[in-house]
């Protein structure tokens, strides 16, 4: 069985209200949710035995069925830790989502601003990123043709399984409960581009490496670890998973793209 979810930890002061992107002003929250006893084994675990499921099912699942299947099963296991407590745990976990995810009257003015935020967030990143990423992709590929953009064969089908079964279901665990919970354990200790990181974004990343590794074995799948890092980075700078969630897509999105587009798949 999963443990059940953290309890809140009492602090004089209510924590910050992270939404889609930022840090947003959170109503009367008396608590902040942390470990009573911060310990990085019982994260470690949860890590652990949810590897071992999502990696089973991506084998047992019938085929054009696997991804959907790991990706409701990381949301279960978010769900069960997590998202079924308070609005406190959930803010504290970076899962509000603008409000979306908490067990209260959604405000609609604090959902658009979080979503502007997160937006401006990932048009940054992806300005920064995917130029050089494009590049990098033509020269370890030794790519000669021409780049031909082709669309997806079922735009819906494609964009909306990037966001909801792949991008959010990992995002909420790998970002959401792992890295929060391995940085009550180990205090962020770096200071980077205005984030506070530590070693839990190193050791979720690679978990989140490992496990793609685990259910597709290629080594070219661990090269998700660098990827993952940005998406921790995103989650300790905004305060939320909200805009990890976004880029992560549209970086699964920008590759697909970009193996159309040069002929490797179709």
């Amino acid at each position: 069985m999963l443990p059940d979810p953290p309890a809140p930890f009492e602090t004089p002061e209510p924590p910050p209200a992270p939404g889609l992107g930022a840090e947003s002003p959170a109503p009367a929250a008396p608590a902040a949710p942390v470990p009573e006893a911060p310990n990085a084994r019982r994260p470690l675990l949860v890590a652990l035995a949810t590897t071992i499921l999502v990696t089973a099912l991506s084998y047992l699942a019938p085929k054009d069925h696997a991804g959907t299947a790991v990706g409701l099963a990381f949301l279960a296991v978010t769900w069960w830790l997590v998202l079924r407590a308070d609005e406190h745990v959930i803010r504290a976990h970076g899962l509000s989502l603008g409000g979306l995810l908490e067990p209260l009257p959604l405000d609609r003015r604090r959902l658009l601003r979080d979503a502007a935020v997160a937006s401006l967030w990932v048009l940054l990143l992806a300005a920064i990123i995917f130029p050089p990423f494009w590049i990098g992709f033509k020269l370890f590929w030794r790519v000669k043709m021409p780049f031909v953009l082709r669309g997806f064969a079922s735009p819906w089908n494609e964009i909306s399984g990037h966001f909801l079964a792949v991008a959010l279901p990992e995002e909420a665990f790998f970002r959401g409960y792992l890295q929060t919970r391995l940085d009550a354990a180990w205090a962020p200790r770096w200071r980077v581009f205005g984030a506070d990181l530590g070693p839990g974004v190193v050791v979720s990343s690679a978990i989140f490496a490992i496990g793609h590794f685990l259910t597709v074995p290629s080594v070219d799948r661990l090269a998700v670890f660098f990827p993952s890092l940005v998406f921790g980075w995103l989650r300790a700078r905004t305060g939320g998973v909200g805009a990890g969630v976004v880029f992560h897509a549209l970086c699964n999105i920008f590759s697909a793209t970009l193996q159309r587009g040069y002929g490797f798949s179709r």
